[in-house]
């Protein structure tokens, strides 16, 4: 056995003994502690699709980095929210992907991330006798309270201006619940103006253009304040929306699923045991047909599924039904490459070649159709990826990706794994007669 086949040989048993540490225990793994990441059909959770007004935009900047900062809000009111493991993708040109996983209150999750945020300060309107303007149902008509700022330029006073460690607070005289802000250095001046304008007048404080408080400015503020007149969820709510800043633009949903994980965790026991019987019948199969080449692509195929596992686990890879059957296929895959190398082995058998020249023969000859057959499912998980992007069906998506990552690795498990490990037999003398490959003199 050459020094190259043994090296070979202590690489491919030293990377089977790293993956079986990541993948066990299941919950964690020996190594790195990682769980594996269930999908929405599995775990449950809620599942949402928005839509991007991007005429709405700031003309200064481009629909993508638009989509970009927007993305990036939503990620921090949901990483506030405590999701674990969410996913938010820009889907498309215009859409935006929220998966979160175990969220069962989708109502919440739709309010939380879809209000814009904007925060806006406004004065009451006073005609020029220096009446409040009412509108036809009889309430006041507020309009944005401005100060100049220390530019000497007129602005607006906005939740733009805020420092993002707004807190909930609950008052001690009433008992009821409030939302503390603070203003940064710019907000602060304009703040005081405003203030100093409106005392001993309401000063209505506007979220979406929806009324939340209106409370009597009593003294002139300048850095602090804070908004009462909201319920605790509503309170923790706004919260995490103004520390995470207003989105740039309105969103809109265009499909919502509520996943129930019961159902996914059934489908699941289902799927994993159709997926050992289907092994089985292959290992049987391989075995029974192929003789020892039979037992060494049952051994690569143990090998193989520990590496890919951890790989799902390291990425981590989102596992999904659809995702779990496409691993299922790679399996076969691994195995139909292992048909071809053998079936050209046992024809160099048969053709008087030695069994080490057959070994390399087989393997050379049999390389072309493996490669040309996987590079075509290469490019059909390419489209499939970019197809389930485009209308956002993540599930699609999920069973590309895992048929990409199998079938790659299968190549490498085929060409590197199993002849290493026939190499070995071979030149240990212990299988060297013709009919333990399955060739008759």
């Amino acid at each position: 056995m050459k020094k190259r086949d043994q090296y070979l040989l202590v690489f491919v048993v030293i990377i089977f003994a790293l993956a079986l540490l990541i993948i066990f225990p299941i919950d964690k793994g020996t190594l790195f502690k990682k769980n594996f990441q269930l999908g929405l059909d599995l775990k449950g959770g809620s599942y949402l699709l928005y839509e991007a007004d991007l005429t709405k935009k700031d003309p200064s900047q481009t629909d993508s980095q638009v989509m970009s900062t927007v993305v990036q809000k939503i990620e921090r009111r949901v990483n506030s929210y405590g999701v674990t493991e969410p996913i938010i993708q820009i889907q498309g040109n215009n859409r935006i992907l929220v998966q979160l996983p175990g969220v069962k209150d989708i109502s919440q999750a739709i309010k939380l991330i879809g209000q814009v945020a904007l925060l806006e300060f406004k004065e009451e309107k006073f005609d020029e006798q220096g009446n409040v303007v009412l509108d036809d149902q009889g309430n006041p008509e507020w309009v944005i309270a401005t100060g100049v700022g220390s530019d000497g330029q007129v602005e607006e006073l906005t939740g733009k201006y805020l420092k993002p460690n707004a807190a909930l607070k609950i008052d001690q005289q009433t008992g009821k619940p409030e939302v503390a802000f603070e203003w940064n250095s710019e907000g602060a001046i304009l703040f005081k103006q405003v203030t100093t304008k409106n005392l001993n007048l309401p000063l209505g404080i506007f979220l979406d253009n929806t009324l939340v408080s209106a409370p009597t400015v009593e003294a002139v503020i300048t850095d602090q304040g804070v908004i009462n007149g909201v319920t605790l969820d509503e309170a923790k709510t706004l919260v995490i929306q103004l520390n995470s800043g207003s989105l740039d633009v309105p969103l809109k949903i265009v499909q919502q699923t509520d996943v129930d994980g019961t159902l996914g965790a059934d489908s699941l026991s289902k799927s994993l045991i159709a997926g050992l019987v289907g092994v089985a019948c292959v290992v049987f199969f391989m075995v029974a047909n192929y003789r020892i080449p039979g037992l060494v692509a049952t051994a690569a195929l143990c090998i193989y599924m520990a590496l890919v596992l951890a790989i799902f686990k390291l990425i981590p890879i989102t596992l999904t039904l659809p995702g779990i059957a496409g691993f299922v296929i790679s399996i076969g895959m691994a195995v139909d490459a292992n048909v071809l190398i053998f079936e050209r082995v046992k024809e160099e058998l048969r053709a008087g070649f030695t069994l080490d020249k057959a070994v390399r023969e087989g393997f050379q000859r049999a390389w072309p159709s493996i490669r040309d057959s996987n590079v075509s499912t290469f490019i059909t998980c390419i489209i499939l990826y970019w197809f389930g992007g485009m209308f956002g069906a993540f599930m699609v998506r999920g069973f590309a990706v895992t048929l990409f990552l199998g079938v790659a690795i299968s190549m490498f498990s085929a060409v590197i794994i199993t002849r290493t490990l026939l190499t070995f037999l071979m030149h240990g003398g212990l299988v060297n007669r013709l009919s333990i490959y399955g060739v008759k003199k």
